[in-house]
Formats: C-alpha cells, structure tokens, sequence
C-alpha cells in the first residue's frame, strides 16, 4: 500500500468523523447559537426582572432565550414545584423537551466509534496489502490471449497473395491434424516457424490462419508483452506461456514482433543479465530443451531478421524462416478480390489496372487503397464504388490527400508547371525510364505537384542504365527550372535528395561507378544498441573516399547534362505542354504521347 493511498483514506475517515460529530452536535458551526451557563438563581431572577423570553426544559436543563436574543444554559433542580408557575406568570414562551431515549444509543457510538473507525482503517489497508501481493505475484503470468471456442475465424481462404508462404504453413496444420503420418516415417515438423518480411505483407493474419485451419488452442502475444523493468518476470512469463502451451497441447504459440525480445545478445550496455537476456535464455530453453515430446509450435514474426541472435536461428529453434514478401501483380489482384468481398463494386471498376497502379503495395496498403475508395464513394452521396475512386485512392496513398485550400500564385503555378513537365518529358524521352501514368499540379500531401511513373510490369532487378535514367528523370525537374527561369528553386530539393543516395548506392552497394566497379564500400558492424543502423564502419582510406565523392558527383552530374539536353532539343513542346497543364491542371501520360508523336509528325513533314 503506498503512501498516497494511506493519506487518501486517512482523508476520507476523519472526514466522515467530522460529518458525525457535527450531525451529532448541530449548534457547533452556527455562531449565533453561542450562549452562556448562568447560575439557576440569576436564572429566577431575570425571569421575575421579565428578562427571558423563552425556554425549553430538559431532564437535566434548561435552555433559554432572553428578550435581547442572546442565548443561556442552566442546570434546574427537578424538584422545583414553582418553577413552571413563576414562568407562566412573567409572561415566558416555556417548551418542554421530550427525554431522549437515544441518548444511552449516542453515548455508546460516541464512545465506540474511534475503535470503529481504527477497525475500519486497518482492514482497508489489510485488503490493500492483500491485493498488492497478488498482483505481485501475478507478474510472472503471461499475458498471452488463448483462443479456444473464440478462436480467430481466418483461413487460407482469406489470405491471399502469398501462395509459397501458404504451402510452407499447410504442413504445420496438417502434422497437428495427423501428426502420426509423420512419426511413422521419422519425420520431425519443425519446432518453430519464423515468418519474415515488410511490414503489412500478413505475417499475422497468416499466423491467426494457421490457427483458423487447425483448430487447436492459439496463444498470442508480443514480443514486448515479456519484458519489464523487474529482473526475472520475463523469463517468468516465458515458462508459464510454454506450461500452459504443453497442458493443452497440441498448440501454436505465436509472437509477435520477435525482435523485440530476441535481439543478439550481448549488444547493450547492461552486460549479461539483464532483463531482456534473461527473457531470451528461458525462450532458447523452452524451444528446445529437453522434453523432446511436446506439440507445441512456435510461430514468430519479424521484420528485421538481421537482429536476431543467432542461437534462435539454429535448428531446433527458427530453423524455417518463411518468406512474406510484397505481392506480385497476380498476387495484388488476389489480395483485392477478398478486400472488395461484399462491397457494392461498380461495372467500371478493373482490377487488372488497379493491380498494375499498386507497383510495391503491401497487403495493408491495398486494404487502405479499398478503405479510401469507399470512403470518397460516401462522402460523394453514392450506392457503389467506381473506378473513379478507386484512381483517386491511389493517388491518395502514393502522394497524400489533396490540398484544395492551397493555392498557388500565378508565378508559382508555371514554375510547378515546368518542374513536374520537366520529369515527365526526360522519362518519355528516355527509353529505360518508367512510363509515366499522369502529371498533375494539384497540390497533394507536402508537394506541390508530382509526376506518377508506374512500371508496365513487376521488375525484380534494375540495370546501370535504368538506373541512370531514373536519376536523369529525378533531375529534369531541376533542368527544367533552370532552361525556362534561368535559376532553381528551392522545389528539387527531394528530387536531389533522392538522386544523391541512388547514386551513392551505384558507387558503394551496387559497383557501378568507372573507378571503384565491383567493390562494396562501406559495411554495417556496430551492435544492435549502439546504433547500428546510424554507425558505419569505414573499411576504406581517405583516398578512395574523395574517389567514391568524386564519382557520385560524376553519376549526378552526367544525369543532369542528359536531362538538360534532351529538355533543350524538346523546349517548344515543354512550353506547349506547359500551357495546356496549366490550364487543365491535370496530364495523363496518353495525353503526353499524343501530343510528342503529333510535334514530331509535325517536324517530320516540315
């Protein structure tokens, strides 16, 4: 029981005192009702002087009020036979007071009630103390939520988009259903299961599958659910999830978020028994110790692999690591058809084009996309979905909600203008860039104006020269700025920022600078605590960092030259296509296409 608590009830006991004891004695806060005790002779003698304007007489006393509106007390002897006479006759209002049965009952509480409230103060703080103590001794209990009748009502029907991920789980679900097919071959399904992938690709709708389709018990938790700040409760916590897992087993035991409490040890600042080191032994312990019997998996998910200790990934432990990785188009357009189950969907709407408009969308995101289209749909007062949101969606992910109330100056306008046809123009004039979908000056998120460039199918690899295209399409935005104003603007700095670390990338990831080719420079070593991810190791001399600076510059500046010449040889289109996106505000790239191939017709003729 901790001390704010004690003083708060302490508070409220003499309060409730105080409250009694006032009912009890009434005339306590009222000031007027102060009086006096007189002698019972000076009482007779103001009431022959006609002094006493009234009285009231008790058992013991009289209580009276003189002419004056002060107040008196005396003590009467009961055997005073002219008493009541002699103040009929001065002219005295007299009031007898009835006796007071309670009293004997009011002296008696009086008397008992500090006792009582005692009593009643130590048994709060005993059920206090009581209730500490079992919440103390509940922390080592885990906090995992066991589904059993209320398990999750997810299949393999509605995961859709990761089909290798799928197959790799159906084995699990099929050794809980019929795990002797296994045993009489000597088979052994694998003890743990890291799922492994970005974020929002369904490592935990997968998971609450695998459930779903072996109708076993279900615990899940997160990694962070085990560690706390008091030493030993996650370890704790570790072995009664696992006790609880084995009396109902077969079961799966899914942690999410593994990351959190299975990072490499041996990193931090606290040596090796901290909290979370603990936590992690009695996991190793508990995956594979030495009760060889158990039906219990352990399902785990993770984006970050690369930091967890190596003791987890052994087998035994996580010895299959199954990978979620972004959708596919096919995969896309499965990952729609059971987001748009049950919503009224318009004839226009085609789920080849929005599955090819998502180019890198996670399975959350194409859920959100859905989200915002029938959204717009209610807020525009419609009965379905059309394709018109669905558009309007996309742009809404990618780019942010659009910025209506901001409104540019005319000045500002063309500047957007030219900045946004200046990307658009370099990557139509390019053959490795990627095709550009539309061009707009509407302010979306923190842009002013963006070019949407999507790939005309999934692409897994990118060459030197795709590369360099993108970085020249970064750039034209800048070079457009500078044919038409004569000056940048302050509007390229993400587009710069963007084409430093790709170019970056090329020299030191990729090997494809002309001085430094095949080398990787520059590795990431630091512990986990420490700040690996900000810290690192320069495994190079000084020498080849000014080549490694001086070569990214080269990349950069090559790209711009290109991007430059081309908007040169094109300048008249970039001010035709100016005018016509000023004023319509919004370019598809068809629209951009026509009007190249008419001025080149055009040009061909003359």
């Amino acid at each position: 029981m901790n001390f704010k608590n004690i003083i708060s009830r302490l508070i409220i006991i003499f309060f409730i005192g105080f409250l009694i004891f006032t009912f009890l004695n009434p005339n306590i806060l009222d000031n007027s009702a102060k009086e006096r005790v007189i002698p019972y002779s000076e009482f007779i003698k103001s009431v022959e002087n006609k002094e006493v304007f009234k009285v009231e007489i008790g058992e013991k006393e009289i209580n009276g009020l003189f002419r004056d509106g002060s107040r008196f007390k005396t003590y009467s002897p009961t055997q005073d036979a002219n008493l009541i006479p002699t103040l009929i006759k001065n002219d005295v209002v007299v009031e007898v007071k009835p006796p007071d049965n309670t009293s004997l009952w009011i002296s008696f509480i009086l008397g008992f009630a500090p006792y009582l409230i005692l009593i009643f103060f130590f048994w709060m703080m005993f059920r206090q103390v009581q209730g500490s103590n079992s919440q103390a001794f509940s922390f080592g209990r885990s906090r995992a939520r066991l589904f059993l009748d209320n398990k999750p009502k997810v299949t393999f029907a509605d995961v859709a988009g990761v089909e290798e991920a799928k197959q790799e789980l159906r084995e699990v679900v099929d050794f809980l259903k019929n795990p002797q097919k296994y045993r009489r071959l000597g088979a052994k399904i694998p003890r743990g299961i890291l799922l492994v992938g970005p974020p929002g690709t369904g490592k935990t709708l997968l998971a609450r599958a695998v459930a779903g389709e072996a109708n076993v018990p279900f615990f899940s938790i997160s990694g962070s659910e085990f560690v706390e700040m008091f030493v030993g409760v996650g370890a704790a916590r570790v072995r009664d999830l696992f006790t609880q897992a084995k009396k109902l087993s077969p079961s799966i035991v899914f942690i999410d978020e593994l990351d959190a409490v299975g990072r490499h040890r041996g990193a931090g600042l606290g040596g090796g028994h901290d909290e979370r080191e603990q936590t992690l032994n009695q996991l190793l312990v508990e995956m594979d110790g030495f009760d060889e019997n158990t039906n219990v998996i352990v399902l785990a998910a993770t984006n970050r692999p690369d930091i967890l200790d190596p003791a987890l990934l052994r087998p035994g432990r996580f010895d299959r690591r199954v990978i979620v990785d972004r959708p596919d188009f096919e995969g896309r357009k499965k990952i729609l058809e059971v987001h748009l189950r049950g919503k009224p969907i318009g004839k226009d709407v085609n789920i080849d084009i929005i599955a090819k408009s998502t180019p890198g969308f996670v399975g959350a995101d194409i859920a959100n996309l859905v989200n915002e289209a029938a959204i717009l749909a209610a807020r525009k007062n419609k009965n379905e979905i059309n394709m018109e949101e669905f558009e309007e969606a996309i742009e809404k992910v990618i780019a942010g909600p659009e910025k209506k109330n901001r409104i540019l100056r005319p000045q500002e306008k063309e500047m957007v203008a030219f900045h946004e046809l200046g990307h658009a123009l370099v990557a139509k004039l390019i053959p490795e860039a990627t095709p550009v979908h539309k061009v707009t000056i509407i302010p979306r998120g923190l842009a002013l104006g963006y070019t949407l460039q999507l790939p005309e199918e999934d692409r897994y690899l990118l060459s030197k020269k795709e590369l360099e295209a993108e970085i020249a399409v970064l750039l034209g935005g800048r070079a457009a700025e500078e044919l038409i104003f004569g000056q940048p603007t302050s509007g390229a700095a993400d587009d710069l920022r963007r084409a430093t670390d790709l170019a970056r990338k090329m020299v030191c990831e990729y090997g494809m600078s002309e001085k430094l080719r095949n080398l990787t420079l520059g590795e990431n070593h630091s512990e986990v605590f420490l700040g690996k991810d900000l810290m690192q190791i320069k495994n190079y001399s000084e020498d080849t960092a000014k080549i490694i600076d001086e070569e990214i510059k080269n990349i950069v500046d090559k790209a711009y030259n290109r991007a430059l010449s081309l908007l040169k040889d094109h300048e008249d289109v970039l001010k035709e296509l100016s005018k016509i996106l000023i004023e319509k505000e919004t370019l598809d790239g068809s629209e951009i296409d026509k009007f190249l191939q008419k001025t080149t017709e055009t040009e061909g003729i003359s």
